[in-house]
C-alpha cells in the first residue's frame, strides 16, 4: 500500500492577528491534488488538526472539505487528536464515518486503537496522550512520564511481529529538531524514547513542525505543511509518501509544498530593501539605517503588505529592537516568568535551585490533573 502521511495542520492559526485561512486552504489542496497524482491508497493525519481545541467554524468547514473530497478519491483517511486538539470533538461521529473509508480516534480508554487492512497491513492510532489519561484508564500501571505512559499503553496493545504495522502517533521523540512553534512541557518530562516503537515498521509522527526522520527513515514527523511562526523561515515543507510493500520491505520519499505566501526574514539598509521585488510573503524586516525615518515601516509595508515584525539593529541600538517583543509574555515559558517575577520582587537577584524544584513539583502535579 502506498500512504500520504502529514501532520500539524493546526487549522485556523494565525500569524500576528492576521487569519491563515486561505493559505492553509491553499496547502490542503496541493495535498489533495498530490494524493491524487501519486495514486495513494490512505491519507495519514497525525494530530494537531486544529489550532486550538475549540476550532471556529471556518476551520472545521476547511477539514470537512478536505477529508470529503479525500473520500471521493477513494482514499482511505486515518486521523488522530494532537494536544492542540479536543479528542472528544475529533472523534465525533466516528463510528459513523467508518464505512466511507475515514478512521478517527475514538475516546480513549486506554486501549490501542486499529484497523486492520488487506494484505496483513494493521494501522494503529495512538492520539496525544498526558500522563493523567493513562493513569486514570490503567490505574494499576506505575506511570510518572510521558514515556511510562505511552509504554503502558503499547504493552496492552497485541502487536503481531508478522504483520506490517504503522503507527500514527503525537508525541516529542527524544533527539527531534524543534522550533518556537511547538508547546513543549516543563524539563523536557514530555520525551519518549525512540526504542519505545520498535514493534512498529513506519511510526507516522506528528507534533514537530519540521519534516525529519528520528534514528531510522521509518520513525519520520512530516511537519507541518506551512511555516507557523519566523523560528520555522529554513524548514523545507514537504508531505511524506510512504511505500508499504512488504514486512522490511518501506520506501519513504517526500514532495515537497509550494506555500502561496512564504515566511521570510529580510534585512539591509531602507534603500535597498525597497529595491527588492514586491512580495506578499509574510516579512520580518530588519534596517540598519542609523537615522531611519519615522514611517519607515509604513514605507516598507508598501513592499511587503504582509509585514508582520520590524526591527532597527544600527550603532546606536547595538541588538535587534524587536528583540524584546520577541520575548512578550504569550511567548515565554512557565519558569522564566517566574524567573522574571522573581527578580522584580527581590532586587533582580535570580531564583536559587531549591526554588525552581519546588516550582517544577508544583506544574507537575498540575500537569496530572488536567
Amino acid at each position: 500500500m502506498r500512504f500520504l502521511h502529514i501532520a500539524d495542520l493546526h487549522l485556523g492559526r494565525q500569524m500576528n492577528d492576521l487569519s491563515l485561512l486561505p493559505d492553509q486552504a491553499d496547502i490542503l489542496d496541493q495535498i489533495v491534488s498530490i494524493a491524487e497524482a501519486e495514486r495513494v491508497d490512505a491519507v495519514l493525519v497525525a494530530g494537531d488538526v486544529y489550532q486550538r481545541s475549540s476550532p471556529q467554524a471556518e476551520a472545521m468547514a476547511l477539514f470537512d472539505a478536505f477529508v470529503s473530497r479525500l473520500a471521493a478519491l477513494g482514499k482511505r483517511v486515518f486521523v488522530i487528536s494532537g494536544n492542540h486538539d479536543s479528542a472528544l470533538r475529533i472523534s465525533y461521529f466516528a463510528l459513523l464515518i467508518r464505512p466511507s473509508g475515514v478512521y478517527v480516534t475514538e475516546a480513549f480508554d486506554g486501549k490501542l486503537q486499529c484497523v486492520a487492512l488487506e494484505d496483513g497491513i494493521v494501522v494503529w492510532m495512538l492520539p496525544f496522550l498526558r500522563p493523567s489519561q493513562v493513569k486514570r484508564a490503567l490505574p494499576e500501571a506505575k506511570i510518572a512520564t510521558y514515556q511510562d505512559a505511552v509504554e503502558a499503553v503499547l504493552r496492552q496493545a497485541d502487536v503481531d511481529p508478522e504483520k506490517l504495522n504503522i503507527l500514527l502517533c503525537h508525541q516529542f521523540i527524544t533527539g527531534c529538531e524543534t522550533s518556537d512553534s511547538e508547546e513543549r512541557a516543563v524539563g523536557g518530562l514530555d520525551d519518549i524514547a525512540a526504542k519505545v516503537f520498535d514493534a512498529f515498521d513506519y511510526v507516522a509522527l506528528g507534533h514537530i513542525h519540521k519534516p525529519q526522520r528520528v534514528l531510522r527513515d521509518t520513525l519520520r514527523y512530516a511537519g507541518s505543511p506551512l511555516k507557523y511562526s519566523f523560528s520555522e523561515v529554513d524548514h523545507k515543507k514537504s508531505v511524506a509518501v510512504v511505500d508499504a510493500r512488504k514486512k522490511g520491505d518501506i520506501a519513504v520519499r517526500t514532495v515537497p509544498l509550494a506555500p502561496k505566501r512564504d515566511v521570510r526574514l529580510v534585512e539591509g539598509m531602507l534603500d535597498d530593501l525597497m529595491k527588492l521585488p514586491y512580495s506578499e510573503d509574510y516579512v520580518w524586516a530588519t534596517v540598519h539605517d542609523e537615522l531611519p525615518p519615522p514611517d519607515a515601516r509604513v514605507t516598507l509595508s508598501v513592499n511587503f503588505p504582509n509585514l508582520l515584525k520590524f526591527s532597527v539593529v544600527n550603532s546606536r541600538t547595538k541588538v535587534d529592537v524587536d528583540v524584546l517583543a520577541a520575548q512578550r509574555m504569550e511567548n515565554k515559558t512557565v519558569p522564566e516568568l517566574f524567573t522574571d517575577f522573581y527578580r522584580l520582587q527581590n532586587n533582580d537577584q535570580a531564583p536559587g535551585e531549591a526554588h525552581m524544584k519546588v516550582l517544577q513539583k508544583v506544574l507537575r502535579e498540575l500537569e496530572e490533573r488536567t
